[in-house]
């Protein structure tokens, strides 16, 4: 069976998170610079985007830049935020062309003045969009995340606006960052390591997980081919018999 014509029969998911792992391995086992790792890595951002769009998936959440990745030395940091401006400058055209909105989550106000610019531009412009909806997840820890919403509701109580009783999931889906967007279905991560990295503990809560040894930079068609056809074949019961 072909990659389209499986696609067009097999069971799709409606949200596909992606924790893009291995830049620098990938420039290490190929020995060229890290930069060029991240380099590679965003064309493979470009190239899954396409094969979305192509499937049919209507969102994609990809983890770009974590909270702990500040941690990284300066001048790595610099130019991962210098991709990030130019990455948003060059594609915004073909955001448009390919009828692709733009969404951003994450402590955003960390960002670069240059980076937070070019991403409003992109946000503004893609606002209409229609035919996928990207997620970029940037300075976004989980745990930052679910904290801030418990404020958020601590707040409301205090006011007198809730009671405790009045807390329910849904209310602490309605204050994270993702609020409004469908939790994801099928969470990907490449580089074979075995671990979530902080990245949507709450709204992963009943994702199917896919790993694989494959790096970023070198996923592609037949990996996503898999892992579609692997999250088809699962009966998702959600804790239900």
């Amino acid at each position: 069976m072909s990659s389209d014509t499986g696609a067009a029969t097999q069971k799709m998911p409606q949200h596909i998170a992606i924790i893009m792992d291995g830049n620098g391995r990938w420039a290490e086992q190929n020995k060229v610079s890290r930069s060029k790792g991240h380099e590679t890595g965003g064309q493979t951002v470009q190239r899954v985007i396409d094969l979305c769009i192509e499937k049919g998936i209507p969102w994609l959440t990809l983890y770009a830049f974590s909270t702990e990745n500040w941690g990284r030395s300066k001048i790595e940091v610099n130019y991962l935020m210098n991709m990030l401006a130019k990455f948003l400058k060059e594609r915004l055209p073909e955001l448009m062309e390919k009828n692709v909105r733009l969404h951003a989550i994450g402590e955003l106000d960390m960002l670069p003045d240059k980076c937070r610019k070019r991403l409003n531009e992109c946000l503004e412009q893609t606002a209409g969009n229609t035919a996928l909806n990207v997620v970029l997840a940037l300075s976004y820890g989980s745990r930052q995340e679910i904290t801030a919403a418990a404020r958020r509701v601590a707040e409301l109580v205090q006011k007198g606006d809730i009671s405790p009783q009045d807390i329910t999931p849904e209310l602490i889906s309605s204050n994270l960052y993702t609020a409004g967007m469908p939790d994801p279905d099928l969470l990907i991560r490449t580089s074979g390591e075995m671990r979530i990295s902080n990245y949507l503990l709450w709204q992963i809560s009943y994702a199917e997980l896919w790993v694989t040894d494959v790096l970023w930079p070198d996923f592609g068609r037949t990996e996503l081919d898999a892992a579609l056809t692997d999250f088809a074949a699962r009966n998702r019961r959600f804790g239900k018999r």
